[in-house]
């Protein structure tokens, strides 16, 4: 390409006035070369120019780099040689010189390859899902039943092992939600994800008055069993409370192996002898192997615990002031289920029928901890497990 008599420099002047807009004429003017070189290395580009401007990732050769790359190899130096004096690897040259050589001579000319990468760079590529319709319809489906896209791809890896073409990163779903939604998924499924927004915030956790309890067992004395999850019947539990003119809540218990969960509706009040009450009925009728223990916040309505550790046989433990954490996967859960019990709503407006729809519904949520398997699967495996060692002679 061009005059091999020219310099370097003056050729790659020229280009600095093509991309900044100067029509040939004017360009070889400004550059003090021949007008009909102008319009020959205008043709060979194409019209089209990396605008000065430009810049990208660290780890993508610069238009610098590009000379540097052909002066090296024009030099007669190795791919492994041009990479060490650069300070690349030697995969990154390689790769530059066979993707952006000319096709016909083998050639590789720094400007044209320069603008061959920016014209890749800047395209639109067709995402995964646009052209995977089947995947594009399961995952769209998982979505509406409000999985997580993380939970989601993982939850590929199970149904369909093996089948790359029903396999997605949740950044790609991610991605074909916010960032490039033509040909991929539908742009109203961003309310399904759980935040509901595109821009994700932290959140810090508010500081809350508690009283004490008496009698009160702190999570510190819990048995050492119950921090691994390998022991089944330990669980989590926390009331969510709706609008204060109702002052409606419903109780939530999570078991921690399985991350089964158990709604309790608490429409006659969230008094301590009401939850109390609740509680008791609800955990009597899980069987004993799966009803070991209860942490619970510090809230006053568990002021009655030792009633519920009489009528079940649950020891109750309650974590430490500010500590939600120590109530992780009870936090987790209550944090899901306000995208169908939102905060300052009356929650006795949801029937018994209605809240246990909603703990099946989460019950059959992949989790990433239990390898994408749901907690309603893990509770059956439970159930099966023990029945058939009951029945063994």
């Amino acid at each position: 390409m061009g005059n091999p008599g020219l310099p370097p420099e003056r050729v790659r002047l020229l280009l600095d006035h093509l991309a900044a807009g100067l029509n040939p004429h004017q360009a070889a003017r400004a550059a003090g070369v021949s007008k009909s070189f102008a319009y020959e290395l205008h043709h060979t580009m194409g019209g089209v120019y990396r605008p000065a401007d430009t810049t990208y990732c660290e780890r993508y050769l610069s238009r610098e780099e590009r000379y540097e790359v052909a002066r090296l190899r024009e030099g007669g130096l190795s791919i492994r040689a041009v990479a060490a004096r650069m300070g690349r690897s030697p995969s990154t040259v390689c790769r530059e010189l066979a993707r952006n050589a000319a096709p016909r001579t083998g050639a590789y000319q720094p400007e044209r390859a320069d603008r061959m990468a920016w014209e890749r760079q800047r395209r639109a590529k067709p995402s995964r899902l646009s052209q995977r319709p089947a995947l594009r319809e399961k995952v769209q489906e998982m979505l509406r039943k409000k999985n997580s896209p993380e939970q989601i791809a993982g939850r590929l890896k199970v149904l369909y092992p093996g089948q790359a073409a029903m396999q997605i990163s949740h950044e790609s779903i991610y991605q074909s939600i916010y960032v490039y939604p033509r040909g991929g998924l539908r742009r109203e499924l961003q309310g399904c994800l759980r935040t509901g927004r595109a821009v994700r915030r932290r959140r810090g956790a508010r500081p809350r008055a508690w009283d004490r309890i008496a009698a009160a067992v702190p999570v510190g004395e819990r048995p050492a069993e119950v921090e691994g999850r390998l022991v089944p019947g330990h669980h989590e539990g926390d009331l969510i409370i709706g609008s204060t003119a109702s002052r409606s809540a419903v109780g939530t218990i999570v078991e921690r192996t399985t991350g089964y969960l158990t709604l309790i509706p608490l429409h006659a009040g969230r008094d301590a002898g009401t939850v109390a009450d609740a509680v008791i009925e609800h955990m009597s009728a899980l069987p004993d192997w799966f009803a070991r223990t209860l942490t619970w916040d510090r809230g006053t309505e568990m002021a009655q615990h030792q009633r519920i550790t009489a009528g079940t046989g649950i020891q109750v433990y309650f974590a430490d002031p500010y500590s939600p954490w120590q109530r992780g996967s009870n936090e987790n859960v209550n944090g899901l289920l306000r995208e169908y019990l939102p905060k300052g709503t009356d929650l006795n407006a949801w029937t018994p029928d209605q809240l246990q729809h909603i703990a099946a519904e989460l019950n059959d949520r992949p989790r990433k901890r239990l390898g994408f398997a749901t907690p309603a699967e893990q509770f059956a495996k439970l159930l099966a497990d023990n029945q058939r060692v009951a029945t063994t002679p």
